[in-house]
């Protein structure tokens, strides 16, 4: 419980930096054609990153926009705004995630939404809640009944043929697809069972750390595109309610 109150701590701090920002002007640079970086993404990780050295000065690091420091087996994963593009327009889908990994696994997680103040969070063998009530993957069976969400790789331009073909695979064999701009609340809402499952390429461990302990706690299932074991070092992931999940990786492998 130490790392996840923790967690759940640095996510709401970061949030609160957020809060400060969302109603004012953006201060916003480019970190590539399609990748933006605001003021509030960099104070909201230097607040995280100060927190977390004053509390564990021996644990590492990695966090979206400084990247990798320290070593060990105690990892924190950090992306300080997960939706900056949505943060940048007023789009309400944007969120801080806040991963905790000993020994190669995630072992807890807090993603917090601070337009909505929803707190979601997960430890492992402790269950995943959302503002502090269990969460439950949906009972949907059937991929025709499912609501899916997704997003498109960093480098869209370059893969352009490959992710239209998969959404367009989904938008005819599910009963919807949404394209949030969140890996984060995409796989929380799978979680609470908002949606029913979610996919996508090119991802970083900060995108999926946090979600993946929240979704698998709450009953989910999360692999990569060939229904493998998922890393979230990998750059491919499909994550569901686990009662569809083999119907999407067809999909994905067809």
């Amino acid at each position: 419980m130490e790392y996840l109150d923790f967690a759940i701590e640095l996510a709401r701090a970061g949030g609160d930096v957020l809060k400060q920002y969302m109603a004012g002007e953006k201060q916003v640079e480019l970190k590539g054609r399609a990748n933006l970086v605001t003021v509030a993404d960099k104070e909201s990780e230097a607040l995280i990153i100060r927190r977390i050295r004053e509390r564990y000065p021996d644990h590492a690091i990695l966090a979206e926009e400084s990247g990798a420091s320290g070593a060990g087996r105690s990892k924190w994963i950090i992306d300080p705004l997960d939706g900056t593009t949505n943060f940048a327009h007023q789009y309400p889908f944007f969120c801080v995630s806040i991963g905790f990994e000993q020994a190669g696994e995630v072992v807890s997680g807090a993603v917090y939404d601070p337009w909505r103040d929803e707190m979601f969070s997960g430890a492992r063998g402790l269950g995943s809640f959302l503002n502090g009530e269990r969460l439950q993957v949906s009972g949907v069976a059937k991929l025709g009944d499912g609501l899916l969400t997704t997003g498109f790789p960093y480098r869209v331009r370059e893969k352009i043929a490959l992710a239209m073909s998969q959404f367009e695979a989904f938008i005819i064999e599910s009963q919807a697809v949404r394209r949030g701009g969140s890996a984060a609340l995409d796989m929380c809402y799978t979680a609470l069972g908002r949606c029913d499952g979610f996919w996508e390429l090119d991802l970083s461990p900060w995108d999926t750390a946090a979600g993946l302990v929240i979704l698998e706690e709450a009953g989910g299932r999360v692999t990569d595109f060939k229904g493998d074991p998922y890393s979230v070092y990998m750059k491919e992931i499909v994550a569901s309610n686990g009662r569809i999940h083999e119907e999407m990786v067809a999909v994905l492998s067809g």
